[in-house]
């Protein structure tokens, strides 16, 4: 999809053409498109039938918005969920007291923009890309906040932060050969994103959760957040609080340093996986405490404990057994108990999980959970019995 075929697209006619396309939505895509053509052209009719495809793949991020929304491949990848999306924009309108005016460079398709906007701020937003700068230009009318969100074609190095009370900045993660996780890949690259943050008063740097620690400013605090147990992306806050920070969503639990130290000592009959954004956090003794657990092995962020607790930082699993890694030993294990179905889980281990999987064999009609790990400095696999906590 073009700029001039997505623009078309928002004409009165593209307009009944994406309405078609999204009626004949999940059906022959041949089909579909020899339809589409008996009364639209092929550009029109490859914008519509693109676009309504986008537009279901978006729901899982944006809900029942993404039916409004516009989208490209490359935007709706990279873009933000709408509760991270949310969540921040909240976070930003408490840091600073109110709404205010916030430049958002790399705005993409406008997830960002469209949180700060509905988070009553007034955002200018910059895009080097035209099409994708005319998408979030788009969404901004779509959802009823065009009169508070500005779009432009521009160059996020040259963005007068100094103008703003805030800056929103989420640069590309992604070059010619794929997905990058070094920062001085980034688009603009981490110099130029580093000068933009030392020149705002406030600013939100949207990072990956797998960022070098080195690469996190000391004046910066790093926000991990978990959706749904999944680490979804990092965030470097300007000036910085806590220095860490986990957060879980949608429930909005949040964890900071208290300087706890988890205490080392022999498996319990529970093994706690604490969730992703604390491990990234480094605040596992804070989890630790929290279910009056230590580790069994110093090195791993596995947390065992002999009581069960219930928190939204760790999953549990009632352990069965422990044994030394064996294949063997582990096979006639789960044959005794007549385990089909497992879930492999590991931290700390070498082994292929896939692999094991097939050289298992396994056959029953129970489930259980088995658990690659170490114990100081020991190969392990423990043995939970039932499906892992939802």
């Amino acid at each position: 999809m073009d700029l001039d075929a997505f623009r078309e697209l928002l004409t009165p006619r593209g307009q009944k053409a994406l309405d078609e396309a999204v009626e004949l939505g999940g059906g022959d895509p041949v089909k579909a498109t020899t339809r589409l053509r008996k009364t639209y052209d092929g550009a029109l009719t490859s914008a519509a039938l693109t676009q309504a495809g986008l537009r279901e793949r978006a729901v899982a991020k944006f809900g029942d918005d993404a039916r409004l929304m516009y989208f490209t491949p490359h935007g709706l990848e990279q873009s933000t969920r709408a509760e991270v999306a949310a969540h921040r924009a909240r976070r930003l309108s408490a840091m600073t007291r109110g709404p205010v005016r916030v430049v958002d460079v790399c705005c993409g398709i406008g997830g960002d923009a469209l949180a700060l906007a509905l988070a009553g701020h007034r955002v200018d937003a910059l895009e080097l890309d035209p099409l994708t700068a005319a998408v979030a230009r788009a969404n901004a009318e779509a959802l009823g906040v065009g009169d508070r969100v500005r779009v432009r074609v521009g160059d996020a190095a040259e963005a007068p932060v100094e103008e703003y009370e805030a800056l929103f900045a989420d640069p590309a993660r992604r070059t010619a050969r794929g997905r990058t996780f070094d920062p001085q890949s980034y688009s603009p690259p981490w110099p130029v994103v580093m000068d933009l943050v030392g020149r705002a008063r406030w600013s939100c740097l949207k990072v990956a959760p797998g960022i070098p620690y080195e690469y996190i400013p000391e004046a910066a605090e790093a926000e991990w957040v978990s959706y749904k147990g999944e680490v979804k992306e990092a965030a470097l806050w300007t000036p910085g609080r806590e220095g860490r920070r986990a957060t879980l969503l949608p429930g909005g639990q949040t964890l900071t340093p208290t300087g706890v130290q988890a205490e080392v000592g022999e498996l319990g009959r529970y093994v706690y996986e604490p969730d992703g954004a604390a491990i990234r956090a480094h605040l596992v003794g804070e989890v630790a405490e929290m279910v009056g657990g230590r580790l069994p092995d110093p090195m791993i962020a596995y947390i065992t404990g002999d009581e069960p607790v219930d928190t939204p930082w760790a999953a549990r699993y009632e352990v069965d057994e422990a044994l030394p890694f064996s294949l063997k030993r582990l096979r006639a294990a789960l044959r005794a108990r007549e385990i089909g179905n497992v879930t492999i889980k590991k931290r700390g281990s070498a082994v292929d999980i896939e692999r094991l999987r097939r050289d298992l064999r396994l056959s029953g009609d129970k489930s259980g959970v088995i658990i690659l790990t170490r114990i100081m400095n020991q190969p392990f696999v423990l043995i939970c019995l039932g499906l892992p906590p939802a």
